[in-house]
């Protein structure tokens, strides 16, 4: 996943546990070779092949349903959740510490848009060739709700599952308190915006802290704007909980793009959120009293 992992069990031994932890970990390495965009032998790789000139491919029920969802978030956003967006990455090079040409960016624009693809499920055409498909921003959350799903049917009540902050919780603690769940601090790293207790549930943050490039002081982030190309700059984290961490994920991250729209759209939502800004301000229902 590209990502510290984490998975803590409770168990009555510890050959109990290890069976419960192989079967969540050969999972998340399953979906790992499926969707990886660095494996050539990924479902992933086929499918930007045929991306790339222009070509349809028949998809199976899991991939359907990956793409199901990221047309709700595309539709959800006002098409600022775009998996087809993955194509910028070519223009913002964070380990690099300069900003691109607009000339490049544009000419990247021309191969991004979700509605430059035809999906009727399970058939995925592309209508302009040179496109990509990046599932980086639904795989990781949906990994985490499948793996609390195995754990559960292999019997497992108490655990938590952590894929590089994207957390879903298996079961409360095996004295039934809850799981405290830090919320990092988007500007300093030695500090927690909250401390969460969570017996259920999923808990998912985005912001511009993690990847990022600072030039004549500005930060621009790694979340970038399908439409312009460029990093959004309004908020500067975004926690979100769900039942399901694949809802938390793109809340966070739709929020985020949404920028200043961003609060009044999560308060429309209803989940337990909470947001801050490049002002320093913070809101949102899990501010604590």
């Amino acid at each position: 996943m590209g990502t510290p992992c984490d998975l803590q069990l409770f168990a009555s031994d510890a050959g109990t546990a290890d069976k419960v932890a192989d079967i969540a970990i050969k999972d998340i390495q399953r979906l790992e070779l499926k969707y990886s965009r660095y494996r050539d032998d990924s479902l992933l790789s086929e499918i930007n092949r045929i991306a790339d000139l222009g070509g349809h491919i028949v998809v199976d029920d899991e991939t359907t349903g990956l793409l199901n969802y990221a047309d709700a978030c595309h539709q959800q956003s006002g098409g600022l959740f775009d998996i087809s967006s993955g194509l910028l990455r070519k223009a913002w090079r964070f380990d690099q510490g300069q900003l691109p040409e607009q000339q490049l960016i544009t000419s990247l624009l021309e191969r991004v848009g979700w509605k430059k693809l035809r999906w009727s499920p399970p058939e995925l055409r592309f209508l302009t060739p040179g496109m990509e498909l990046d599932f980086g921003g639904i795989v990781k959350e949906y990994a985490a709700d499948r793996v609390v799903t195995l754990c559960r049917q292999a019997g497992c009540r108490h655990g938590l599952v952590n894929l590089g902050g994207d957390v879903k919780i298996i079961g409360p603690r095996i004295d039934g308190q809850p799981w405290r769940i830090g919320i990092a601090h988007p500007r300093d790293k030695h500090s927690l915006l909250e401390s969460l207790a969570l017996h259920v549930g999923a808990i998912a943050s985005s912001g511009d802290y993690e990847r990022c490039i600072i030039i004549d002081g500005k930060r621009y982030s790694h979340v970038l704007n399908p439409k312009t190309g460029w990093p959004v700059g309004h908020l500067t984290s975004v926690t979100v909980i769900s039942e399901h961490c694949v809802i938390a994920g793109s809340a966070s991250t739709i929020a985020m793009l949404k920028q200043e729209q961003g609060p009044a759209w999560l308060n429309e939502l209803g989940l337990p959120h909470l947001w801050t800004d490049i002002e320093g301000r913070q809101g949102g229902s899990l501010i604590a009293d």
